[in-house]
């Protein structure tokens, strides 16, 4: 875990908010949707099926506890919870809150529309009161 380096495009599209046991849990710099992004701290994993039978059971758990703190901090509809990595080849899990009165519903976030960077202090509240809801330390 020594050499884990996150993706450059993750780093630059994300906000650090903290660690879980596996996973790095980092903020997604778009204000439409609140969104998180679960990376393992693996090199070289671009696939769930990658990873060791245990720690795929630990990574969806963490995904899973991501979601439940989504909801629960945002009231939201409903949680999308994806793996894509078309564009950033590194494995990480897309946490997505999602309400019927955002602009992209019923639709996938993905490609809809451009990406709407936070306030810095708006961003900075909503990293702290994840971090701190996740009990995930920075």
């Amino acid at each position: 875990m020594d050499d884990f380096r996150l993706d450059p495009t993750l780093e630059r599209d994300t906000a650090f908010v903290g660690a879980l046991p596996r996973c790095d849990v980092l903020l997604m710099d778009d204000c439409r949707f609140p969104w998180l992004i679960l990376v393992p701290r693996m090199m070289g994993v671009s696939e769930l099926f990658d990873l060791e039978p245990a720690d795929q059971g630990a990574v969806m758990r963490e995904a899973a506890i991501a979601g439940r703190t989504l909801k629960s901090l945002t009231g939201a509809t409903k949680i999308n919870i994806g793996a894509l990595g078309n564009i950033v080849r590194q494995l990480h899990i897309h946490v997505v809150a999602r309400k019927e009165s955002d602009a992209a519903w019923p639709g996938p976030v993905w490609g809809f529309g451009a990406r709407e960077p936070y306030v810095p202090r708006f961003r900075e509240g909503m990293r702290l009161k994840l971090a701190e809801a996740l009990g995930a330390p920075a």
